[in-house]
C-alpha cells in the first residue's frame, strides 16, 4: 500500500511539474512505473505511460487553449508527420522485442541531449522580456515541420513520451511561434497523437498482458484521475505565475535530471 501511495503521489507531482512546460511526463512516468511498480519496459508499460501522458496533454492542453496559446495551422500541418510517425514507432517496438530496454534508454539519452541544446540556444537567442518573442508565426516551413513532427511521433510511441521535447523546439524553429504558443500547440499534437499510439500498442500486446491490465483496473482508473488533476493545476499555476523564460529554464532542469537518471541506468546495463 505504501508503494502504491508513493506511485500515486509521484504521478500527481510529475503531471503538475511537466504540464506548464509542454511535456506529457512520459520521461518520468516510465521510470516511476518501471522501478516503483517493478514493471518491465514493454508494450504494456508503454501503453500505460502513454495513457497518463495523454491525460496530461488534455488537462494542460485545454487550459492553454482557453488562454489562446495555440496555433491551429501549425498543429494541422504537424499532424501530417506526427501521426504516421507514431504508427511507425509502434512497429519499431514490436520488432525490438526483448531488446527494447537498452534501446529505449540509449535513444532517450540522445533525445534529451538534443532537447537541452535546442532549448539552451532558444533562451540565448531571446531577451528576458516576454515582448521579445514573436506572438504570431511569420512563415511555416511545412516540410521541415512535418519531418520534425514525424520524429516526435515515432519517439512518442517508442519512448512512451508526449514528445514535447521534440515538438516544442521544432514548432519554435519552423513556425516562429512564441514559447507559450509552441507549448500549447505541442500539447494539442499530443492530444491527437498519443491516444493513437496507445490504441496501436494495445492492439499488439499479448492476451496475457491484456488480462493483467484488466486485473489492475482500479489502479489504472485512479492514476489518470490524479494525473488530470495535477496537469490542470500545474498548467493554471504555470501560465499565471511563471514567465516564458523561466518555463524554458524549468524545462531544461527537468530534462537534465531525467538525462542523468538514464545515463546512470545505461551505465548499469553496460556493467
Amino acid at each position: 500500500m505504501f508503494d502504491t501511495a508513493l506511485i500515486f503521489f509521484g504521478v500527481f507531482c510529475i503531471a503538475f511539474a511537466f504540464a506548464p512546460v509542454g511535456l506529457g511526463g512520459g520521461l518520468l512516468f516510465v521510470p516511476l512505473l518501471h522501478y516503483g511498480a517493478d514493471l518491465p519496459i514493454d508494450g504494456t508499460l508503454l501503453a500505460v505511460s502513454l495513457t497518463l501522458t495523454a491525460v496530461v496533454s488534455y488537462g494542460s492542453g485545454l487550459a492553454h487553449r482557453k488562454k489562446g496559446h495555440y496555433d491551429d495551422e501549425a498543429i494541422k500541418s504537424a499532424l501530417f508527420g506526427a501521426i504516421p510517425g507514431a504508427l511507425v514507432g509502434v512497429g519499431i517496438v514490436v520488432l525490438l522485442g526483448d531488446h527494447l530496454d537498452t534501446v529505449f534508454k540509449t535513444v532517450s539519452i540522445v533525445i534529451l541531449i538534443w532537447a537541452l541544446i535546442k532549448t539552451r540556444r532558444k533562451i540565448a537567442s531571446t531577451g528576458s522580456s516576454e515582448t521579445h518573442e514573436r506572438s504570431e508565426p511569420r512563415e511555416i516551413h511545412h516540410r521541415n515541420l512535418r519531418l520534425g513532427a514525424a520524429t516526435g511521433g515515432t519517439l512518442s510511441s517508442v519512448l512512451a513520451i508526449g514528445a514535447g521535447v521534440i515538438y516544442v523546439p521544432v514548432l519554435q524553429q519552423y513556425t516562429g511561434l512564441s514559447t507559450r504558443k509552441s507549448i500549447g500547440s505541442s500539447l494539442h499534437l499530443m492530444m491527437v497523437v498519443v491516444p493513437i499510439a496507445v490504441v496501436t500498442h494495445l492492439a499488439f500486446i499479448s492476451s496475457t498482458e491484456r488480462e493483467a491490465l484488466v486485473e489492475q483496473v482500479g489502479v489504472l482508473f485512479a492514476l489518470p484521475f490524479l494525473t488530470f488533476i495535477g496537469a490542470r493545476l500545474g498548467a493554471q499555476f504555470g501560465m499565471r505565475y511563471i514567465s516564458s523564460q523561466n518555463i524554458m529554464k524549468i524545462f531544461m532542469t527537468l530534462t537534465a535530471i531525467v538525462l542523468i537518471r538514464y545515463l546512470w541506468d545505461l551505465g548499469g546495463l553496460i556493467v
